[in-house]
């Protein structure tokens, strides 16, 4: 991988810990200017990492890093937030769509307060964050609109029974498909990115089966190498792709992916919404979920 991040800023959401963490520090690394938008602004001991740790992290990788707590489910602190962010460090080259909310029960036990805020996370806020940074993504030579986000897949499997979640996962797909059609003529990478396994992060962890589903997840560094390799790509000739992680590193020239691996002795759990495993040592498993929601697992 021969692409730099340095002197891009990155807006991204969700980078409090986990993957969008991991995404802003594999670009702090690159001498990259982030922008922390997340909730979370005090410590939890269930769910560690402030928009605040996370940005002296970022400044000890070797980038600058600008803390916003910032719910986007609210307009106008997703306009505050970039707004900063330009006004910090000069531009915005890169939106990152990593903020996220899961909840797995189905019909009959999710309250319709927790299926708004899956929408209003993963759909509206997806929506509005690129909507906002529109115009000044418009003005960078290179601008991506990243998505964590899966590959679209009607099979009436991934809508059973955690419907709620589907809808609310797959409207974040949908607008990198639109999008991606929408902004082609203006050069503007739109795309979303999805792991082939579980990922150890909090979401799994306290959701999803415990140390057992953790052992069985990769890093979340696999998913920032493979963010970092997209985004450093020619903005015009990437655009309304649904990448899976590894598939992207294999371009990249990457062979081994144990090293990615949280226990490389045990297969690692295949995601929601990948029908068969792409690298060796990945199966179909069951999560042995404890809890089944998240506000805003990051």
């Amino acid at each position: 991988m021969t692409g730099s991040l340095a002197g891009k800023t990155l807006f991204i959401t969700g980078a409090s810990r986990g993957i969008g963490l991991a995404i802003a520090l594999r670009a702090a690394r690159d001498g990259a200017n982030v922008a922390v938008a997340a909730k979370s602004v005090a410590e939890n001991p269930k769910i560690p990492g402030t928009v605040f740790t996370a940005a002296a992290e970022i400044e000890a990788a070797g980038g600058r890093a600008l803390a916003l707590p910032c719910d986007i489910r609210f307009d106008a602190q997703v306009e505050e937030a970039i707004e900063k962010t330009v006004g910090v460090f000069g531009a915005l080259d890169i939106l990152v769509n990593n903020a996220s909310a899961i909840d797995l029960r189905g019909i009959d036990q999710l309250e319709m307060k927790r299926f708004d805020l899956m929408h209003q996370i993963n759909a509206r806020g997806t929506y509005l964050c690129a909507k906002l940074a529109l115009p000044h993504l418009a003005r960078a030579e290179n601008p991506h609109i990243l998505t964590l986000s899966p590959p679209l897949d009607l099979d009436p499997r991934w809508f059973s029974p955690n419907l709620g979640y589907t809808m609310a996962k797959y409207g974040m797909s949908l607008v990198t498909l639109g999008l991606a059609r929408d902004l082609a003529a203006k050069g503007i990478a739109v795309n979303s990115l999805w792991p082939e396994t579980a990922i150890a992060t909090a979401a799994v962890g306290n959701l999803l089966g415990g140390q057992e589903a953790l052992r069985r997840a990769r890093k979340p560094g696999i998913v920032a190498d493979a963010a970092h390799a997209i985004l450093t790509r020619e903005a015009r000739a990437c655009t309304g792709n649904f990448f899976v992680d590894v598939n992207v590193l294999k371009e990249e020239g990457e062979t081994d992916f144990s090293k990615y691996a949280v226990d490389p002795k045990v297969d690692a759990i295949l995601d929601f919404f990948l029908a068969e495993p792409i690298t060796r040592g990945v199966r179909a498993l069951s999560f042995a979920p404890g809890h089944t929601s998240a506000a805003k697992p990051e």
